[in-house]
């Protein structure tokens, strides 16, 4: 079978590949639509990041393996044991695998797993840039028939959105600043807005994407190129927000996210970043302000599903391009990683 393999950074091949074998407790799906996610990119750009490239602890995986966790298809086989799914049933997958014996595991926080490791990075089953993968059964959920395929390529990325919103201090009436417009800031746009946020502010520099931000319900979007962020958000506000979500993975966002929240307010880190960010520890100190990171998400994919097939989030307008496996480079990383920042959302069909 035909698959994207990761061997370095820009490097990335369309090559043919065993299918899995099917083994007891997995279940082997045939991939319809796989979206290209923003750690995705950064293994492109700037891996390894999380590709383990000596065996991973858990699953013995190492360099080369195949990408791709964002996704949707059909059931095609099933291993000995699996009985909540069947052969013909439609699907999504959440990429999380964990050791299941660890402290953060042994409280359910399976996505702060000790050894943690992912579907498309780290996985012995392999990734969904290919036009078969297998996954563990607990990781797979079934989709309605009222959601398509694409639709339930983006539950992944929803999911961890909605862990961000419940993660943090958010509270019906807050004002919310969001900085960068792609996939994850647009889903926090939506999710901030249907969770009662009085405000939202996203900060982004194409043009694009900050109309994108518009449709999605901001209220108020700023190009930081020709605008000074904070200063805009302090004076909108009366001070800065409540709650700032950073998502681009840049040091001057994270830096502008700080300076626009209120004393006592709180950042969410919800990027992966591919280096170092300096910060001033008494921007924290002199107005009790809190920071906190969100790695995937953690038993909310039912809930994420139900949110996008009742049309509480909108996905189907985030997807700006759909393209073959063997175009992944070309038109997908290489026109994600671009000047323009044209496009938000590209799915990728392995078949």
């Amino acid at each position: 079978m035909r698959a994207a393999l990761w061997y370095g950074r820009r490097d990335v091949r369309i090559v043919d590949i065993a299918e899995p074998a099917i083994a007891p407790g997995k279940v082997k799906i045939r991939v319809v639509w796989c979206g290209i996610c923003g750690t995705d990119l950064h293994e492109y750009a700037a891996g390894p990041i999380f590709i383990p490239v000596t065996p991973h602890p858990l699953t013995g995986q190492q360099a080369p393996v195949v990408l791709g966790h964002e996704f949707s298809g059909d059931v095609i086989e099933i291993g000995a044991g699996v009985t909540s799914v069947e052969v013909g049933d439609r699907v999504c997958v959440e990429p999380i695998i964990s050791c299941g014996r660890c402290a953060a595991c042994a409280i359910g926080k399976y996505n702060l797993c000790r050894s943690i490791a992912f579907h498309g990075i780290s996985s012995p089953d392999g990734g969904a840039f290919a036009e078969i993968t297998m996954a563990d059964e607990r990781m797979v959920h079934r989709i309605p028939d009222s959601m398509s395929y694409e639709q339930a390529a983006i539950v992944e990325p929803a999911a961890m959105v909605v862990h961000a919103i419940r993660s943090s201090r958010f509270r019906v009436g807050d004002r919310v600043a969001v900085f960068g417009a792609g996939p994850i800031g647009l889903l926090i746009v939506q999710a901030a807005r249907a969770s009662g946020a009085n405000g939202i502010f996203v900060v982004e520099t194409s043009a694009v994407r900050r109309e994108h931000a518009l449709r999605m319900g901001a209220s108020i979007v700023i190009d930081p190129t020709r605008e000074d962020a904070a200063a805009v958000i302090a004076e909108e506000t009366g001070g800065g927000v409540e709650v700032a979500f950073e998502a681009t993975g840049a040091k001057q966002a994270l830096s502008t996210a700080i300076a626009g929240t209120k004393f006592g307010g709180q950042v969410v880190v919800v990027s992966v970043w591919e280096g170092d960010a300096t910060i001033q520890p008494n921007q924290f100190v002199f107005n009790e302000k809190t920071m906190i990171g969100i790695l995937g998400n953690c038993n909310n994919f039912p809930e994420t599903i139900s949110l996008i097939s009742s049309g509480v989030l909108g996905v189907d307008s985030m997807i700006t391009r759909r393209i073959g496996l063997d175009d992944l480079v070309s038109d997908g990383f290489d026109a994600l990683l671009g000047a323009t920042k044209e496009h938000v959302k590209i799915l990728v069909s392995p078949s």
